[in-house]
């Protein structure tokens, strides 16, 4: 049997990262970060993959994907220290991706209590939210506000 695709995710995210560390090598001073779509869609494969969502086709305002028992999802992925959202989603699932290709997650609850954490809306339209503060609030979201892991 083929092993799922999602097997080569951390392989091809480490490989990434070998390229953003060559290119920073050649040209000191400069970052080659590789966020925005790259790392929002790598972060909603693996939340798919993670938690049996159903993938909503890119860009559908809001939500990123569906759960089994028809709950609405946002995944935000990022590298850095805090998310942005531009609106306030049914459920919200926020993971960090390493270097090694290995996602963490970071906050996994209902949308509201992290949409009234964030800060107040920017000129770009969203509400950032720091990594600190998600993990604090996760501290109070009970198990059975949490999507359940279906595999790793």
């Amino acid at each position: 049997m083929k092993p799922h695709p999602i097997s080569e995710v951390p392989m091809l995210v480490k490989e990434l990262y070998g390229i953003v560390a060559e290119f920073e090598r050649l040209f000191p001073g400069r970052r080659f970060t590789p966020d925005g779509h790259l790392v929002g869609s790598i972060g909603e494969v693996i939340a798919a993959h993670r938690y049996g969502l159903t993938l909503l086709p890119g860009s559908t305002p809001i939500h990123d994907a569906r759960s089994m028992n028809g709950v609405q999802v946002q995944v935000k992925a990022t590298q850095g220290k805090s998310v942005s959202l531009r609106a306030e989603p049914e459920h919200l699932i926020v993971l960090l991706l390493a270097q090694d290709g290995l996602a963490t997650e970071v906050f996994n609850g209902p949308g509201k209590i992290a949409w009234e954490a964030c800060g107040p809306m920017q000129r770009n339209g969203q509400r950032p939210v720091g990594l600190a503060k998600l993990r604090g609030l996760m501290a109070s979201v009970p198990p059975t506000a949490q999507l359940k892991s279906v595999r790793e």
